[in-house]
């Protein structure tokens, strides 16, 4: 197929590195370069690395919305079979969604119609799923409300985070996208209304800083699911002595405790009362700090036991 790509992130590479191996792809559109670090040097988004390298001709339209014409017009001479979209970040208006003959066709990191919206990887894990997938729609004019084409399902590790699901669903999500592609070049797949599945709706709003301070007060498991949820960004913290304490992971371990949550109650290990348990940290990050291991932030900052976080 002659394929237009639409994707920003790196969530987005892995599908755009697939279609690269088996399809013709025309173009590339995504988001404008944004400043990063501490500098503030302008950088290009990770699909627009890729697609110059590749030497596919990018394009970065403010909104495909207002004041698309003409990127709506150099879509249409383009003339592609079919528009692949992955965490672009961009509503499509029904003008580019009626070019393909084969239509747009969105790569969503869920098993829709749960967690549709902006951050459904990160708040499965926050909500405690045992699994998760990849669902290939057709895109309408709603958010991830469209025809459903196929899914892909994968269990949630206790500890894994949400980063390190972000990285397996990326590479579902390519191989899902092309397999999704050869089914509907050869017409086999019946597309599936949302409406008709008999699960109910979720959304999955973006993350803020706000979520961030760790609740000690809940359940050990609601504790451990809130730094998987929030790692790596915007990441749970907690205080030490007053410093801010990043946590990227953690584990649940197994004693029982009766101290006051948010009471150090293993000093060699890090280990933190809950409402019902123990919450073990094992990576961190100190204000100003790196990320290290609990063992390594341990040696330069004993701990007594007489702690409450907090």
């Amino acid at each position: 197929m002659n394929i237009i790509f639409m994707g920003t992130p790196d969530f987005a590479v892995e599908t755009l590195k697939r279609v690269y191996e088996r399809h013709n792809v025309l173009a590339v559109f995504t988001q404008t370069d944004k400043p990063k670090g501490r500098g503030m040097k302008l950088t290009p988004p990770p699909v627009k690395v890729l697609a110059t390298e590749h030497g596919t001709p990018v394009y970065q339209p403010k909104s495909l919305k207002k004041d698309g014409e003409e990127y709506i017009k150099i879509i249409e001479d383009l003339a592609p079979d079919c528009i692949v979209v992955a965490a672009y970040g961009k509503i499509l208006p029904k003008a580019v969604l009626d070019i393909p003959k084969y239509g747009c066709v969105n790569v969503h990191g869920s098993l829709l119609p749960k967690y549709r919206g902006a951050a459904p990887i990160q708040w499965a894990v926050l909500n405690g799923e045992k699994e998760t997938g990849i669902t290939t729609m057709l895109m309408g004019e709603g958010l991830d409300t469209g025809d459903i084409l196929e899914q892909a399902r994968t269990e949630i590790g206790i500890n894994e985070t949400a980063a390190e699901l972000f990285d397996r669903l990326a590479v579902m999500g390519g191989e899902l996208l092309v397999h999704t592609l050869d089914e509907l070049e050869k017409g086999s797949i019946t597309p599936i209304k949302q409406d008709d599945i008999s699960i109910e709706p979720s959304y999955s709003p973006m993350l803020d800083k706000s979520m961030c301070p760790i609740d000690f007060s809940k359940t050990v498991f609601e504790v451990q699911k809130h730094i998987c949820g929030l790692s790596d960004w915007p990441c749970a913290y907690t205080s030490v002595n007053g410093k801010r304490l990043k946590v990227y992971h953690s584990e649940i371990a197994a004693q029982k405790t009766f101290a006051a949550p948010g009471t150090v109650v293993d000093t060699d290990n890090f280990g933190v009362a809950c409402a019902d348990g123990v919450i073990r940290f094992t990576e961190v990050q100190t204000e100003g700090g790196k990320r290290m291991k609990v063992s390594d932030y341990l040696r330069g900052n004993p701990l007594t036991g007489k702690e409450v976080l907090g």
